[in-house]
């Protein structure tokens, strides 16, 4: 059961442990959890509500697979990257959008929970599954 979720607590399994880490040291996750969330509290104020009520809208279209919804999911991500400002890793700042985004639409239709949580979790698995598990491995070390 390790795994981190947006506020850094942890619980359940990335979809069935597809994510593939090594069992870590609970300290290693609470590390990783405060850099994230520092990160998305400098990203919160950028992100406009528009982005956040197109990816609403298209997490309410129940006719769009999961798959159609990562790819929204995904085009938000990369066009919040080329307009903020950042000089870290794309891939951090990737994660950190991902879970931003995550956060501001189940603040805006909380009943899209699930939903919106499988597709972030689709997404990181997709895009981000190596970044994650060398940034876990090289907080270890």
């Amino acid at each position: 059961d390790d795994e981190l979720q947006t506020d850094g607590n942890r619980s359940g399994r990335f979809r069935n442990g597809e994510l593939g880490l090594p069992p870590t040291n609970e300290d290693v996750i609470r590390i990783i959890a405060a850099q994230l969330a520092e990160i998305g509290d400098q990203f919160d104020k950028e992100i406009q509500g528009r982005v956040v009520n197109d990816l609403v809208q298209h997490f309410l279209n129940e006719n769009l697979s999961t798959e159609e919804i990562t790819l929204h999911m995904s085009r938000a991500v990369r066009e919040l990257i080329r307009s903020l400002p950042s000089d870290m890793e794309q891939e951090k700042a990737m994660l950190v959008l991902a879970m931003l985004l995550t956060k501001k639409i189940v603040n805006t239709v909380p009943s899209l929970l699930q939903r919106v949580f499988n597709t972030t979790l689709n997404y990181m698995n997709q895009q981000l599954h190596n970044y994650i598990v060398e940034m876990v491995s090289s907080v270890q070390q």
